[in-house]
């Protein structure tokens, strides 16, 4: 199969696999257990991949906490801060974030802003369709502009008195828009808002510094990046005190310096460690190879009839492009199906499964949200790969 999805997930590459067998078979101690050589191999791997992690975003190793995966560090780290802040600093309770983010962050601020969820038709016989319940927080959603960039104008216009956090996207994992990280920090820093970034589509594939972009918090999944899936970290920018406190997302033993609690993947977190020195190391040659792909692609798509890019180059990252198939006759669903036994490509985020496009409406095109495609690229991926898809949808 030519896999054209790789902003859904990525192959784990061969050298991650090799590093994560021995903690499957014979190195399986607990790192969290004492004395025995078993239990401080894994502690040892733990802390090892640590560091790699944290070089890998420019932080320090005790600013890297581990979970299972993005979605679970923006969960913590938007719940928990809100939650320490109102209840044990200044009261603050409202946070900022935008119309065009991954369903972790859009869901999470929809939740605390007292929308009803349910996975099945039964909410709508408990509740009525517009009931709210007042959790005690509420979240703004800012309108980005018709590339999916956020203006640091509109943050700064929604920011109140009662603003403790703002979270925003880095690359976006449907379009791939890229946002000024920094100039948004520096926004809400200048109010004394704290910033988050999930930066799950950026970290492994562009050069991402924690520090320089002064944010205090960030998400990052293993699995974007050529590392296995159920593990990613949250950065937690430290003081001079260590750590600033945010109420656990998981409660249970001390793990993770007690923010999340639970016995530690060491398999994953070596594979994660793993994948981060790799990263490192094949960055500069790695994204030479995908701004090549991507180049290649634009250029011959381009000659393609009724096939127009969604976001222009100069707004988005290289590796992920959405296309519109602007033909009355044209359905994504079904040319995705049709061609699912030799290709991979998406309709959007694979978190949006069976749902339309909450992104491609924020900038403005709803009306086509059925006639677009996602391609992205990884460092496998080859012209001939992309010679295959564009025959496909030519015929």
């Amino acid at each position: 199969m030519i896999y054209l999805d790789n902003a859904a997930t990525s192959p784990i590459d061969e050298e991650v696999l090799e590093a994560m067998l021995p903690y499957l078979k014979e190195e399986y101690g607990n790192p969290s257990s004492k004395y025995y050589c078993k239990a401080d191999n894994a502690k040892r791997a733990v802390e090892d991949s640590r560091e790699k992690v944290a070089k890998l975003i420019g932080a320090n190793s005790e600013e890297v906490i581990f979970t299972a995966g993005a979605t679970e560090s923006t969960n913590m780290v938007i719940k928990g801060f809100l939650d320490y802040i109102k209840y044990y600093c200044s009261g603050k309770n409202h946070v900022i974030t935008s119309n065009a983010e991954h369903k972790a962050t859009l869901n999470v601020c929809k939740y605390l802003n007292g929308e009803i969820y349910s996975n099945k038709d039964a909410t709508v016989s408990l509740f009525s369709a517009n009931k709210r319940i007042d959790r005690g927080y509420s979240a703004s959603f800012i309108e980005v502009d018709a590339n999916g960039v956020i203006s640091c104008d509109k943050l700064e216009e929604a920011i109140t008195d009662k603003t403790a956090l703002a979270s925003f996207i880095y690359v976006n994992n449907e379009i791939g828009s890229v946002n000024d990280i920094g100039s948004l920090a520096a926004t809400a820093h200048k109010h004394h808002v704290s910033f988050h970034v999930d930066a799950t589509q950026a970290v492994g594939k562009l050069q991402v510094n924690v520090h320089e972009l002064n944010v205090d918090f960030l998400s990052a999944s293993a699995h974007k990046l050529y590392g296995p899936k159920g593990i990613g970290c949250t950065f937690i920018k430290a003081d001079k005190y260590g750590l600033p406190p945010i109420t656990a997302l998981i409660h249970g033993g001390e793990q993770e310096c007690g923010v999340r609690a639970g016995t530690l993947a060491v398999h994953n977190i070596v594979g994660f460690g793993k994948a981060a020195e790799i990263a490192i190391r094949d960055m500069e040659s790695n994204q030479k190879h995908i701004d090549e792909l991507d180049d290649y692609f634009t250029k011959n798509i381009s000659r393609v009839k009724d096939i127009k890019m969604v976001i222009p180059a100069q707004f988005r990252a290289k590796g992920i492009l959405s296309l519109l198939v602007d033909r009355s006759d044209f359905n994504n669903e079904r040319f995705i199906k049709r061609i699912s036994g030799d290709i991979a490509v998406s309709t959007g985020s694979a978190c949006s499964l069976g749902e339309p496009s909450h992104v491609i409406s924020a900038i403005g095109a709803g009306k086509d949200v059925n006639k677009i495609i996602r391609v992205s690229f990884n460092k496998y991926t080859s012209k001939e790969d992309i010679d295959s898809f564009i025959s496909y949808l030519i015929k």
